[in-house]
């Protein structure tokens, strides 16, 4: 005979004869400040007091938009805008100085009196960027991207693209008999040159361009820039003056570390050396991995 509902055995936590729950059985539930096998308190946010907090006030003061404000250019922008009425331009200043300003403010004039312009750069991510940035400036029918993996609009006045692809289209130039519809390339991250092994690209771009058609290269880091410019004025025929920004990077970097307890640490101290919080972390994983035959433990931040 089968059991009533009301006989059968009840479910959920545990209970003694009384029918009340079971106490004795009932799992306590984890502390929040408890710490993990690692030692770290996972859910416990350090307060920012002492030291810590003047460190990360220092770390983040001045960080934030600035005051809308109208545009100056720098003696630098202005005078490479000018030169490239003449002659090529090499242009070397710090990131965050205002290198792609010099280029959008000559493509609008190009763009402004009929002409064409191409602006090259080597990554894809980069060349995704700058097709979005100059779309809103100039708009969508005067921009096109071309790509390994991205073809649109490519008959506009205006084509950004990677550098192999432009190179790859002053070969078909010589096979077929047709000019390269330009008036202005730009190379951006023109150091890529002395890359072993992509910078043939560059060296064989810069030599196949036309005479007539206008350059402009852009880095922050060539520390030859004068040579540089020789031999471009050397292969093909035009002057190609230097344009050099003085002085520190407007922009300054700050580096930090996220530390297993939630801390964001400056990543050095005032004397420019490595955070000594962040130096025993580091050799404390050292002394772990030795410890563990070189594999390292497996850490739960």
């Amino acid at each position: 005979m089968r059991r009533s509902d009301a006989h059968r055995k009840p479910k959920g936590r545990a209970r003694d004869r009384t029918g009340r729950p079971d106490k004795s059985k009932t799992r306590a539930a984890p502390s929040p400040n408890r710490p993990d096998s690692s030692g770290v308190r996972r859910d416990v946010v350090p307060a920012s007091t002492g030291n810590f907090g003047r460190e990360l006030r220092d770390l983040l003061a001045g960080i934030g938009s600035p005051k809308p404000a109208p545009l100056t250019p720098d003696p630098f922008q202005l005078q490479a805008l000018t030169a490239l009425e003449f002659e090529d331009v090499l242009v070397t200043a710090p990131t965050g100085s205002g290198k792609t300003w010099i280029a959008r403010e000559e493509i609008r004039r190009l763009l402004e009196t009929g002409k064409r312009a191409w602006y090259t750069t080597p990554l894809k991510a980069l060349t995704n960027s700058k097709y979005a940035e100059f779309t809103e400036e100039f708009g969508p029918e005067r921009v096109g991207i071309l790509t390994g993996d991205r073809k649109e609009n490519s008959s506009a006045p205006l084509i950004v693209g990677t550098t192999e692809i432009f190179r790859n289209q002053l070969f078909d130039s010589l096979r077929g008999g047709e000019e390269v519809s330009a008036d202005l390339v730009v190379f951006d991250e023109a150091h890529y040159l002395a890359d072993e092994e992509r910078g043939h690209v560059w060296e064989e771009a810069i030599i196949l361009t036309p005479a007539r058609i206008r350059m402009l290269l852009l880095s922050a880091t060539i520390g030859n820039a004068s040579e540089f410019a020789a031999w471009i004025a050397e292969v093909r025929g035009v002057h190609c003056g230097v344009v050099t920004r003085p002085g520190a990077r407007p922009v300054p970097l700050r580096a930090a570390f996220l530390m297993p307890d939630k801390r964001l640490l400056p990543l050095l101290n005032q004397n420019g050396k490595l955070n000594s919080e962040i130096a025993r972390l580091s050799d404390q994983d050292q002394r772990d991995r030795h410890r563990d035959g070189g594999r390292g433990r497996r850490r739960r931040w």
